[in-house]
């Protein structure tokens, strides 16, 4: 575990061209499978999506005051509520994830929660297990995570 202070805090428009960047990192990408998106459709989607849909917690995270990533918690067609993350790479195995993570359940009470990692992104897998998430299937080559009641 490091020292670094990791806190969280709304997210600013501001803040989405060092998400975009984050996004089109090619390794971070290959561990998602998450295809990289040209910026306007990202912004768009940011915008309109995440920020615009007041159903949504949508936080920053921040290391020693730089940016660092987001955490954003969303509800599904199907009722089911779900949490994404992205860190830049810089700030990959430091502990920075888990302290992040514990931050922002603490902010969405929401259970059951759930996660769906793809099944290769081991190191996301491990994170939301060591928070607390259980296995509960898989789900088009994503590993479906959930975090119980009284967690």
């Amino acid at each position: 575990m490091s020292d670094d202070t990791v806190r969280l805090r709304d997210v600013e428009v501001a803040d989405l061209e060092v998400f975009h960047a984050q996004e089109q990192d090619p390794e971070a990408a290959r561990r998602s499978r998450f295809e990289p998106r040209e910026r306007e459709r990202f912004m768009t989607h940011w915008k309109e999506r995440v920020l615009g849909d007041p159903d949504n917690l949508v936080q920053a995270v921040t290391v020693d005051g730089v940016l660092a990533g987001n955490l954003v918690a969303w509800t599904e067609g199907d009722g089911r509520r779900f949490i994404g993350y992205w860190l830049g790479r810089e700030f990959w195995g430091r502990g920075i994830g888990t302290r992040a993570l514990a931050l922002f359940l603490e902010k969405e009470a929401t259970r059951p929660l759930y996660a769906d990692p793809h099944e290769g992104n081991t190191a996301s897998v491990r994170l939301l297990e060591k928070s607390g998430f259980r296995r509960a299937g898989t789900e088009d080559e994503h590993v479906l995570l959930v975090l119980d009641e009284g967690r």
